[in-house]
């Protein structure tokens, strides 16, 4: 089986399938109607290469099961765990994902790729890994969408080694549980997703950008949701007598520290990122994310919003503002540090498939964080694209290919060596 060209096929085909979230919808799960196009594909994939109890379930979660093939001198069955591969079938909820045309630049030369839309190029300046994949076929959209390598680049991975095991059954593996997640782009990946059910072990998203990257660690995260009540009047007789709940939430956000938003932290430091903006003079609502690799990050940037609020309540005592703090997830590490053979395992698939491995935190979220706190220990391996959720999103052929042959590697580790706990 040729894997390159299996799965650069798969992934043209997927990201051309509309599957675009949208964030703030509380009466349906999934968000959105069209992300169940592709699930259905993929069930009728799974279906076609054999996998056992293929299912698309009422809340749009697609499961299969690989049985295992322990040759003689693997572990015993007994000692290996059910191993969980999983990857999200929606897009981004901010960038279109509609009538995606993927480009396929073949033997990338360097310097900017140009876009068949964009008014910019991908250019090496800004995206100085194009560097590592001169002579290697490069994945863009025409620069009208983003490309949607975040997540099909993991989806066709996925069922591209599924495909390679069916045409090469000598090759040992666990039993695997494959798991397709809509609405993971909007934070309610894992909303519905049953552990139990799905009767892993262990399990990996494949979810990261670049090539190499294990990811054990992500954000602890809140979302703060502002509220703030003014008092309208006619404009011509306001003097003295509104409140414009519009204007005062622009000085709140004004007020935040410019040293902690998105645009200027990077690493480890902790975030607000008031991204959401609604209202009148007479209410007006703002959505913040609020980030920090500890908990006690959340609260320190939990307590700067609340000295805000009160220098404000302070400043004009009529006007009225609360915060609503929701618990979104919370750092993996600390479940995925019970489990180190997890992530070394990982790092020595990555090694055998002639990948040094890189050791990172995510800043942002996965749905292995939700789905590690709820008993399945699952970090997050790189599925190849960079550039995600921008139309300049770019994915190199090469690094899918190296992704697929890691998760040989990884699968062939648990068929040799087993775990009996992990």
């Amino acid at each position: 089986m040729d894997i390159k060209k299996d799965v650069l096929e798969r992934f043209l085909r997927y990201v051309k399938v509309d599957t675009q979230s949208k964030e703030g919808v509380e009466d349906r799960y999934p968000s959105t109607e069209k992300q169940l196009d592709l699930s259905r594909m993929l069930v009728a994939e799974l279906e076609s290469l054999g996998l056992e109890d293929v299912a698309l379930d009422e809340h749009g979660y697609v499961t299969a099961t690989l049985p295992e093939h322990l040759p003689e001198g693997s572990a015993r069955a007994a000692d290996v765990p059910t191993v969980g591969l999983l990857a999200h079938v929606d897009t981004y909820h901010e960038v279109s994902g509609a009538d995606v045309k993927p480009i396929v630049h073949e033997r990338y030369a360097g310097g900017p790729i140009v876009l068949g839309k964009a008014n910019t190029p991908i250019d090496p300046a800004d995206s100085p890994e194009l560097a590592d994949y001169t002579g290697d076929d490069i994945v863009t959209s025409d620069g009208s969408t983003l490309l949607g390598a975040d997540d099909k680049a993991g989806v066709a991975e996925i069922v591209t080694l599924m495909a390679l095991y069916r045409s090469n059954p000598a090759l040992p593996h666990p039993r695997i549980r494959v798991g397709f997640t809509p609405d993971e782009e909007v934070g309610e990946g894992t909303r519905y997703f049953d552990v139990k059910k799905f009767a892993a072990d262990v399990a990996y998203t494949l979810d990261g950008s670049g090539m190499g990257e294990v990811e054990d660690e992500t954000f602890c995260a809140d979302t703060a949701v502002v509220s703030l009540k003014g008092i309208d009047v006619h404009p011509g007789y306001a003097k003295g007598k509104m409140v414009n709940a519009v204007r005062w939430a622009a000085e709140l956000i004004h007020r935040i520290p410019a040293d902690a938003t998105p645009e200027t932290t990077d690493g480890r430091q902790d975030y607000l990122h008031a991204y959401q903006v609604s209202g009148s003079v007479t209410e007006a609502k703002i959505t913040c994310l609020v980030r920090s690799f500890s908990e006690a990050g959340l609260e320190k940037m939990e307590a700067e919003l609340e000295r805000i609020r009160a220098e404000l309540v302070a400043a004009e005592p009529r006007l009225g503002i609360e915060i609503e703090i929701k618990e979104s997830y919370r750092n993996m590490k600390q479940v995925l540090d019970e489990h180190p053979k997890v992530i070394a395992y990982a790092e020595e698939a990555m090694r055998k498939a002639g990948i040094e491995p890189v050791r990172k935190a995510i800043r942002g979220g996965t749905d292995g964080a939700r789905l590690s706190f709820l008993g399945l220990p699952t970090p997050n391996l790189s599925a190849g694209g960079y550039n995600f959720h921008s139309t300049h999103e770019w994915v190199p052929v090469g690094a899918m290919v190296k992704a697929v042959e890691m998760l040989v590697e990884l699968m062939r580790v648990y068929a040799e060596r087993g775990l009996k706990r992990v």
